[in-house]
């Protein structure tokens, strides 16, 4: 059978690219090289707890039309992202507000905090910041830095943070009230019943083969449709023909504990160095199991690692710095030649998107294709 679209990837893009092509009327084939569908949203439930497979995913956008649109194949809850930094024996609020300041320094107004952070920033002194620990120290003081940016942000990037360039950390978020949500966005939540149900309602009725690798058997599959959409690493479908592009890698740790609650919030962070992991999440907290009457004796906590990119890891993080940058535009020019193939999602166009991100791009992309209004 010839498809008129082959689309090579299953996860949130290559999913709302299949469900809207076949509403057009369009057949679609959809591969995955994984042995499940939704990308790095996939979920399953373990102990009668949904746990997030590929790191924590709480949805959260300002776009009515992005929230309504989501909204269709799942019932979202109010979770509200308020993730906690723990710094050796201290725990403080993140994103950094006013809670974070009275925990660091005792303050309680706003006016203390700013002078406080003023000071800090006066007495370093930078002027033209030339590295990320410049940068940063030059937005919110040495405290806030070394207590809570510095270890975390050398773990994440594989580097110190004097040989990372000062543009990664362009701002800091700063908020001097005393608010824990972590994103200003106007919607925000977690489906009920997991991530994975809406990409199956999207492939509902579409011919999916998982286990398939598209690199491996690409002759077959590119003879088999009119268009393909990629949704894997835009240098690898070009056989890093300008060189390779650099990527951040993970590695999970998920265990079941005999216990009721482990550490009494779905994310906190390890912002020391020394600890090997950026964060620990509890799923059972991302569906308020704790605090809504619901007795499970168990839960399962995650380990997050961060960890350098090796052919055969999932790339998870582009490295977006100027040198990057640069090898990508020339892959960009390349594909902007192609006439029947279409390049989409985090892989596809190198760029860190998150899933309202990913949502927008695809409807973009598809309606463009198909010439939808």
């Amino acid at each position: 059978m010839r498809y008129d679209y082959l689309i090579v990837g299953a996860g949130l893009f290559g999913a709302i690219f299949a469900y809207e092509a076949k509403k057009q009327g369009k057949s679609v084939l959809v591969i995955d090289k994984r042995e499940h569908i939704g990308g790095n949203i996939y979920s399953k439930e373990v102990e009668g707890i949904q746990v997030h497979q590929y790191g924590a995913h709480i949805f959260h956008t300002s776009n009515k039309e992005i929230w309504d649109y989501v909204n269709e194949f799942a019932t979202f809850n109010r979770y509200t992202n308020s993730p906690v930094a723990r710094y050796k024996d201290e725990v403080y609020n993140m994103p950094f507000n006013m809670n974070t300041f009275q925990k660091m320094w005792g303050v309680f107004t706003p006016q203390e905090a700013k002078e406080k952070i003023r000071q800090q920033i006066e007495e370093a002194g930078i002027t033209e910041p030339k590295n990320l620990e410049e940068q940063a120290i030059s937005l919110v003081g040495k405290d806030i830095y070394e207590k809570l940016v510095k270890g975390y942000t050398e773990k994440q990037w594989g580097k110190r943070a004097t040989e990372l360039p000062s543009f990664i950390i362009k701002r800091l978020p700063v908020r001097f009230v005393y608010d824990n949500n972590y994103f200003n966005d106007t919607y925000q939540g977690i489906p009920v019943g997991g991530y994975t149900q809406i990409v199956e309602k999207m492939l509902e009725g579409i011919e999916v083969r998982l286990n398939t690798d598209f690199l491996s058997q690409r002759e077959e599959l590119e003879a088999c449709a009119d268009k393909i959409v990629y949704t894997g690493m835009i240098d690898e479908y070009y056989n890093y023909c300008f060189g390779e592009l650099e990527y951040r890698s993970l590695f999970f740790e998920t265990e079941v504990l005999d216990m009721e609650n482990y550490q009494g919030n779905a994310v906190v962070n390890y912002t020391e160095y020394e600890i090997p992991y950026t964060r620990i999440i509890e799923h059972k907290h991302f569906e308020f199991q704790c605090q809504n009457g619901t007795h499970n004796p168990k839960t399962v906590i995650t380990r997050e690692y961060p960890k350098v990119w090796n052919h055969g890891d999932e790339p998870y993080y582009p490295m977006n710095d100027e040198k990057n940058n640069a090898v990508y535009e020339k892959y960009l020019e390349k594909a902007k030649e192609e006439d029947r193939v279409i390049f989409g999602g985090r892989l596809g166009m190198y760029r860190y998107f998150d899933m309202h991100q990913v949502v927008e791009e695809a409807l973009k992309c598809v309606r463009k294709e198909l010439e939808i209004s």
